[in-house]
Protein backbone atom coordinates (compact mmCIF):
# COMPACT_ATOMS: atom_id res chain seq x y z
CA UNK A 1 0.00 0.00 0.00
CA UNK A 2 2.86 2.38 0.75
CA UNK A 3 4.26 1.75 -2.70
CA UNK A 4 1.01 2.83 -4.34
CA UNK A 5 0.91 6.03 -2.31
CA UNK A 6 4.53 6.84 -3.13
CA UNK A 7 3.97 6.17 -6.84
CA UNK A 8 0.94 8.46 -6.90
CA UNK A 9 2.81 11.18 -5.02
CA UNK A 10 5.76 10.91 -7.40
CA UNK A 11 3.42 11.16 -10.39
CA UNK A 12 1.78 14.25 -8.88
CA UNK A 13 5.18 15.90 -8.33
CA UNK A 14 6.27 14.99 -11.87
CA UNK A 15 3.08 16.49 -13.28
CA UNK A 16 3.67 19.64 -11.24
CA UNK A 17 7.21 19.92 -12.62
CA UNK A 18 6.10 19.39 -16.19
CA UNK A 19 3.40 22.02 -15.74
CA UNK A 20 6.01 24.49 -14.52
CA UNK A 21 8.19 23.67 -17.53
CA UNK A 22 5.29 24.13 -19.94
CA UNK A 23 4.37 27.42 -18.27
CA UNK A 24 7.87 28.75 -18.79
CA UNK A 25 8.65 27.39 -22.27
CA UNK A 26 5.45 26.98 -24.30
CA UNK A 27 3.73 29.58 -26.43
CA UNK A 28 0.27 30.95 -25.66
CA UNK A 29 -1.64 28.56 -27.94
CA UNK A 30 -0.29 25.39 -26.32
CA UNK A 31 -2.64 23.25 -24.26
CA UNK A 32 0.05 21.17 -22.57
CA UNK A 33 -0.12 23.24 -19.36
CA UNK A 34 -3.86 22.63 -19.09
CA UNK A 35 -3.37 18.92 -19.74
CA UNK A 36 -0.71 18.78 -17.03
CA UNK A 37 -3.09 20.46 -14.59
CA UNK A 38 -5.89 18.02 -15.45
CA UNK A 39 -3.58 15.06 -14.88
CA UNK A 40 -2.39 16.45 -11.56
CA UNK A 41 -5.93 17.03 -10.33
CA UNK A 42 -7.01 13.56 -11.45
CA UNK A 43 -4.05 11.93 -9.70
CA UNK A 44 -4.79 13.89 -6.53
CA UNK A 45 -8.41 12.72 -6.58
CA UNK A 46 -7.32 9.12 -7.13
CA UNK A 47 -4.89 9.38 -4.20
CA UNK A 48 -7.57 10.84 -1.95
CA UNK A 49 -10.09 8.15 -2.90
CA UNK A 50 -7.48 5.44 -2.38
CA UNK A 51 -6.65 6.75 1.09
CA UNK A 52 -10.33 7.00 2.01
CA UNK A 53 -10.93 3.44 0.81
CA UNK A 54 -7.88 2.20 2.71
CA UNK A 55 -9.15 3.84 5.88
CA UNK A 56 -12.66 2.45 5.35
CA UNK A 57 -11.44 -1.13 4.81
CA UNK A 58 -9.05 -0.95 7.74
CA UNK A 59 -5.80 -1.06 5.77
CA UNK A 60 -4.65 2.07 7.62
CA UNK A 61 -4.10 1.88 11.34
Amino acid sequence: MKVIVFILLAAIVFSLGSGLFFLAKDDQNSTRLLTSLKIRVALSIVLLLFLLAAFYFGWLK
